[in-house]
């Protein structure tokens, strides 16, 4: 996960507050002079170091349940930024405003954590043996479900140390403290048989002392009457710097002979042990509280069922088996139809059916053409069906093949849950900000996929969004996508037949131009939809009068819900010249970088909509 902070030329990362002085020493000790850096004692959290009358203070800032920031008894900001941003308008109690800010010498970035070095190959390998992905899934999952997994993998970070040693009694850690050297310092960590507390054994004078670690019911952890962290490697590392309570400072590990070798940096490929607690993953992990997760948002008490879960995340090919059999045109007999229509349109109509595979069966929608159809009609199918059949993507509705027998027949996965912009409306009272905005940063991944794959879709907007769940969405209806040359940043279409122009960006309705800058544009427009719970963009306005609205530098107004970063991404794909606005890159970026800002807040807690509600005194 990015930090909300890594960007700021004042944020030091995870330095000592002794470091911090001296840096401000060096900066010249003026009133307001300050700094940014990690703090130890809650995740994701800050410490804003200033100067004010020759004196240094130090406040902590903790990341909130909704994701916002604030210091103790302070105002709420949506981020490390914006907090730095009004204290320097308004003291607010601070000893005084931040006038200056302390930035690191050229050449140094902030320095990384314990947990830093270590959380993304954690956050991976959870990942990986949860769901046993591999490949572009995995890579997708990782990036989807990062700030769900990383506090689970943050709290049990500490059986990874070499200072860990597990389930021993006080007999045997005195036994390991006092096997060879026996500075002052050295020290070790244990889990104590009872509730699954713990322990810190600590030489001092050739003698072992034994300090209780109380863990209370917010979940904090501390030696008793000290200071509270969120885990216990957090607790760990502050007493290497400060006693605080103990009779010596934590100098030197005593290694658990029973780990296996120096953990190797991230970088490196390593196979790496996982911890014990482990072994039985939470499978349906949703956005995490103070206990570590939550029930499912409507309040059903049922857990969460993530993308991972469900049957349509990997590809059914993902088997090399089944790959063999991976085929545009599939056989009748494979192909079980229902009676069920799911929809209908001038095509023909959408059924719901099964497919045989080699191994399996899986659920399928079949688009059935109708029988006196056209020979362009069938033409078109066909080249859709050619286009998705290359696309391979969680969030895009994968095409198996094309049957033909009575009727043309696409069939494709199965997203039971519908079009985005009728589950939105039918929800309205059901569903928080931070789902609309989980999937639409799916709705981004897709697209992102299909921009490195140099497929224009052109008729990207929340009808053509289906869902498989309330927490999975995948991007439909390629009818009128175009695969461009590999040279090519843009398809020119030769007339302009039936488009939907509300979703257009300028330089297709008047120049008949595509691009994935384009479909950027209509993501803009999908995000409206979306946060705006299905309704229809632009009103009532036909098509000349949205392009007369666009060509005056007029915008749709923010939904009512919307936070104002989604509006402002909204805007960003609004962007007029298609050679200055962003790609999916950058808009997948964005989206991503507020998601996992937000996403570590209960889902049955106040909505991150109501956040300037929270900043009010």
């Amino acid at each position: 996960m990015p930090d909300a902070a890594a960007h700021l030329p004042f944020y030091y990362g995870s330095i000592a507050r002794s470091e911090a002085e001296e840096h401000l020493k060096l900066g010249g000790m003026a009133d307001g002079l300050f700094l940014l850096r990690q703090c130890l004692r809650s995740l994701g959290g800050y410490v804003l170091s200033m100067v004010c009358d020759l004196q240094f203070y130090h406040y902590p800032i903790e990341r909130q349940l909704n994701g916002t920031y604030a210091i103790l008894g302070g105002k709420a900001h949506c981020g490390p930024e914006e907090l730095c941003e009004f204290y320097s308008k308004d003291a607010d109690g601070l000893c005084c405003p931040l006038r200056k800010p302390c930035n690191r010498p050229s050449g140094v970035e902030p320095q990384p954590g314990v947990f830093d070095s270590m959380r993304d190959n954690m956050v991976r390998e959870y990942v990986r043996q949860t769901w046993k992905l591999e490949g572009d899934a995995l890579e997708q999952a990782i990036i989807s479900q990062a700030p769900q997994v990383e506090k689970l993998v943050a709290t049990t970070a500490h059986e990874r140390m070499p200072w860990y040693h597990g389930n021993i009694s006080r007999e045997e850690a005195e036994r390991r403290l006092y096997s060879g050297a026996q500075p002052d310092g050295k020290f070790l960590l244990r889990e104590k048989k009872e509730n699954r507390a713990y322990a810190l054994s600590l030489v001092y004078g050739k003698t072992v002392y034994h300090y209780r670690v109380d863990h209370d019911k917010s979940g904090k952890y501390s030696i008793p009457e000290g200071t509270k962290f969120d885990t216990l490697w957090q607790l760990v590392e502050y007493l290497k710097l400060k006693p605080d309570g103990l009779i010596f400072y934590l100098r030197e590990a005593c290694p658990n002979p029973n780990m296996p070798g120096e953990l190797r940096p991230p970088t490196m490929p390593a196979q790496i042990s996982l911890p014990s607690s482990w072994a039985q993953p939470l499978r349906n992990l949703g956005p995490l509280n103070a206990d570590g997760y939550t029930p499912d948002p409507v309040g059903a008490g049922k857990s969460r069922l993530l993308p991972m879960d469900t049957s349509v995340y990997e590809s059914p090919y993902s088997d090399p088996e089944e790959l063999k059999d991976k085929k545009l045109f599939l056989k009748r007999d494979h192909l079980m139809i229902d009676e069920v229509e799911l929809g209908a349109g001038n095509f023909g109509c959408v059924k719901k059916g099964v497919y045989k595979m080699r191994k399996k069966q899986i659920d399928v929608a079949i688009k059935v053409l109708k029988s006196n159809n056209e020979k362009t009609v069938k033409d078109e199918m066909m080249k859709e069906a050619q286009i998705m059949h290359q696309l391979d993507n969680p969030y895009i509705v994968r095409m198996i093949g094309v049957c033909e027998a009575e009727s043309l027949m696409l069939v494709m996965e199965m997203a039971s849950g519908g079009p985005l912009n009728r589950f939105l409306a039918s929800k309205k009272d059901e569903i928080t900000t931070s789902n609309i905005v989980e999937l639409m940063h799916q709705v981004s991944m897709g697209m992102k996929y299909l921009e490195e794959k140099n497929f224009v879709h052109r008729d990207l907007a929340a009808r053509n969004v289906l869902l498989v769940n309330q927490h999975y969405a995948k991007i439909s209806d390629f009818g009128l996508s175009k695969a461009l040359g590999a040279d090519d940043s843009y398809y020119k279409a030769r007339t302009a037949g039936k488009w939907p122009l509300k979703w257009y960006a300028p330089e297709c309705i008047l120049f008949h131009k595509f691009s994935s800058k384009s479909d950027v544009w209509s993501y803009g427009v999908t995000m409206w939809e979306a946060f705006s719970f299905g309704q229809k963009p632009y009103k009532k306005m036909k098509g000349p009068e949205v392009i007369s609205f666009i060509e005056q530098g007029k915008r749709m107004d923010c939904p009512q819900e919307c936070p104002a970063e989604m509006y402002s991404l909204m805007q960003q794909c609004w962007t007029y010249r298609w050679e200055e606005r962003p790609g999916f890159v950058a808009v997948e970026n964005t989206i991503r970088s507020y998601y996992y800002s937000i996403a570590a807040k209960p889902e049955n807690g106040p909505d991150p909509g109501d956040r300037a509600k929270a900043a009010l005194p």
